[in-house]
């Protein structure tokens, strides 16, 4: 198992890999170093350029970027870790009960996940984030799991589907295996690599609506994100005065952590799907 793996790594993976690491290394390891004194607002601070003593500039209010990067880069991977990571989590139980057991508990299931499917997600979000005085990344990342389960469930029903009409599990209903023992130590390992590419898939759908929550002014100002950077460049009118130093850093840390996400799961889907690299 461990030698097909190998061999299944692509060079797709590998540049994803390469990608994801160059933004969370200095992420979660850059925060230890930073100097938490350069991100408290200075008197009579000023946006200045790049120079050697601040490499990305600092904000009008005098703190430094690249201190904000740093310390703002774990609480971003904290939302979309628990945002992706809750969403797949009931996405597979809801996912493999539907599907297996099939009947009113799976009529349930795909009639809400298609009812919820329809009503924008946005609107959703910006709704029960405002509800809350005080929104931390891990209840950001709660907040976006409520509405990103039900493409995961979706997906992986409809796996647990072709695969319970497989023979094997067939023969395992014939020899008398219980469900618990055909979900849990039959379906669920052949489903690891879905569920590997459908949980990096996930992570990039809740970073993606931290960002649009915390642009609109949503998120944790007293906690250090990547959105929050970005939202304080457009009340600041970096993009039109030319402070580029401003927002472009941010921009560029996702792009690269996007795009490592991107390889990741096209490779994920590769290897769980054989028939996309013979194609």
């Amino acid at each position: 198992m461990i030698s097909r793996l190998r061999a299944r790594l692509s060079p797709t993976m590998w540049l994803g890999f390469v990608l994801l690491a160059l933004v969370l290394v200095p992420g979660l390891f850059g925060q230890f170093f930073a100097d938490p004194d350069q991100l408290r607002l200075m008197a009579g601070g000023i946006s200045a350029p790049p120079n050697a003593d601040h490499p990305l500039g600092t904000q009008n209010e005098g703190r430094d970027l690249l201190t904000y990067i740093l310390k703002g880069m774990p609480n971003t991977l904290l939302i979309g870790l628990v945002g992706g990571g809750s969403a797949v989590l009931l996405g597979t139980v809801l996912g493999m009960l539907a599907g297996y057991v099939g009947g009113p508990l799976d009529a349930l299931v795909r009639n809400t996940v298609d009812i919820g499917l329809t009503i924008p997600p946005l609107a959703i979000l910006i709704m029960i984030a405002a509800s809350f005085p005080v929104v931390t990344p891990l209840i950001m990342g709660l907040v976006i799991a409520l509405t990103s389960w039900m493409h995961p469930t979706r997906v992986i029903r409809s796996q647990v589907l072709s695969l319970r009409e497989r023979e094997f599990v067939l023969l395992l209903r014939l020899s008398g295996a219980s469900p618990q023992h055909i979900v849990f130590r039959e379906l669920l390992p052949n489903l690891i690599p879905f569920l590997a590419a459908t949980f990096v898939n996930a992570v990039a759908t809740a970073l993606l609506a931290s960002i649009g929550l915390e642009v609109l002014g949503l998120g944790s100002f007293q906690t250090p994100t990547l959105g929050n950077l970005i939202y304080f460049a457009i009340i600041g009118n970096a993009m039109w005065l030319g402070l580029w130093w401003w927002w472009l850093p941010p921009i560029v840390v996702f792009i690269v952590l996007f795009m490592g996400l991107f390889f990741v799961s096209t490779a994920l889907d590769t290897l769980a799907n054989p028939r996309l690299e013979q194609g």
